[in-house]
């Protein structure tokens, strides 16, 4: 009988020891509900704050995002925490009015295959290097995902994390189905670090632990989790959202957690 040669678990050599957290409210609302969650992203030791300034909402009369005055509420309090910021941009012709206000941007996933997006972006971004947070679309496979990443490469920028935000099955018990496997698929097929959205995919904010943990220990390089200082009466996806109180714990459980397999929670 032949031996069964398996082949070795490559050395990608990117990882970090970090995972980074982008945490913050669904939407920004006002500057005090946003300056609230950032001083507790600060006082957990965190560098990033997100939060959304266009909403794509499947409703056209459902809250649709305070605009450019997102943006210079997101920015006000990043200078004033030492945050770095990052928000969806839904048009090409947002992408440099979002990228003169914040660190990072988001590629939402109803524009997954935006193309045309995806590459205004890339030139909007390509002198700066800003990081584009790219979330998977509903039903897009891997492999178009990895695909559609060199629209954003191509132009000129390779600062992109790919998010992972769950996919439509037809599972009903949660939002969407958490694609966790995706985790080390995209790490064995390229280089990209992968972020994993907690709060999409449970759509019930006691469920966003245990989804936490599991991206943790699948090797996500990085965590988006909603938090808002009083979900019930937010104006968009209040269920999925943690109190601030809740984030905390949360992030020390994470950090105990990430110690295990060598890493730190930034």
């Amino acid at each position: 009988m032949s031996e069964v040669k398996i082949a070795p678990i490559p050395d990608l050599g990117q990882r970090t020891d970090e995972i980074t957290i982008y945490a913050g409210p669904c939407s920004v609302e006002s500057a005090e509900q946003f300056d609230e969650v950032a001083a507790c992203v600060k006082a957990l030791g965190l560098s990033w704050i997100r939060g959304g300034a266009f909403k794509p909402r499947t409703n056209p009369h459902s809250f649709q995002g305070l605009g450019e005055e997102a943006l210079r509420i997101m920015k006000d309090a990043g200078d004033k925490y030492g945050l770095k910021t990052l928000t969806e941009v839904m048009d090409s012709a947002h992408c440099q009015l979002v990228a003169d206000y914040v660190d990072g941007l988001q590629v939402g996933a109803r524009n997954f295959q935006n193309f045309s997006l995806l590459k205004k972006i890339g030139q909007v971004t390509a002198e700066s290097q800003q990081m584009v947070l790219y979330k998977r679309g509903f039903a897009g496979t891997i492999a178009e995902w990895l695909a559609a990443t060199d629209y954003i490469t191509d132009c000129g920028n390779g600062n992109v994390v790919l998010c992972e935000r769950g996919i439509r099955t037809f599972e009903t018990a949660t939002r969407f189905t958490l694609d966790i496997a995706a985790v080390p698929v995209i790490h064995k097929q390229s280089l990209y670090p992968v972020c994993i959205d907690v709060s999409h995919p449970a759509g019930q904010r006691d469920l966003v632990p245990s989804l936490a943990y599991a991206a943790v220990a699948a090797g996500a390089d990085s965590l988006m989790i909603e938090v808002h200082p009083n979900p019930p009466v937010a104006k968009s996806d209040g269920p999925q959202q943690l109190t601030p109180a809740q984030f905390e714990k949360l992030v020390g459980e994470l950090r105990d957690l990430a110690a295990v397999f060598g890493k730190k929670i930034v």
